[in-house]
């Protein structure tokens, strides 16, 4: 009897644990989200900038801080699937023992009812394995790159040519140089000085 109460406090310890650790990658999922965030921004201000090799490497941070946040997540719910099974286990064990000296029918229908919960459980946590297994690629696919830098231009109402770099905003181009001459500036210089 000693033997299946130390068990039993050794499953409840093992549930507590698993709950702490999903607990943990809630927490990352959270800071991963921060950091995602944070980095669009970061592709914004390079977009502003012109710098179009800076917003793409960025583009690919924030590709790949969501990929982080979404396997987090997953394996979050994975050990929750587990840790939910791990309570039946525990709740089953307490049920049968209160269950003994009643008839067998009664545990075989206890029992049927837990293998049906096992049985989904089972499905759940293969259908999460296998989500996860197809996400965790490493490189960033250059058309998401692309995509998430027009996105997030759109979104600040930005000007961006994805696919070729751009020239920085501020630049005034060879050929308007060209045009202009002296007698052009002269008066909206003399302009700006009198109200400075």
């Amino acid at each position: 009897m000693g033997n299946k109460e130390s068990s039993r406090e050794k499953l409840l310890t093992q549930i507590m644990e698993l709950k702490l650790t999903s607990k943990l990658l809630q927490r990352q999922v959270r800071k991963c989200e921060k950091e995602e965030k944070a980095e669009k921004l970061n592709v914004k201000k390079a977009i502003q900038k012109g710098n179009m090799d800076g917003a793409r490497i960025y583009a690919e941070n924030v590709i790949r801080k969501h990929r982080e946040q979404m396997n987090y997540l997953r394996l979050s719910s994975r050990l929750d699937a587990v840790v939910a099974r791990l309570d039946i286990h525990a709740k089953m064990s307490t049920i049968n023992k209160s269950l003994s000296p009643r008839s067998p029918q009664k545990m075989s229908e206890t029992m049927d009812l837990f293998e049906k919960q096992f049985v989904n459980m089972e499905v759940q946590g293969e259908f999460m394995e296998s989500a996860m297994k197809g996400s965790t690629s490493l490189s960033t696919p250059e058309g998401e790159v692309n995509s998430l830098m027009q996105q997030v231009a759109d979104d600040y109402g930005l000007e961006v040519s994805v696919g070729l770099p751009q020239a920085a905003t501020h630049a005034i181009p060879t050929a308007s140089l060209e045009k202009m001459n002296e007698g052009d500036i002269s008066p909206r210089l003399a302009e700006l000085k009198s109200r400075g």
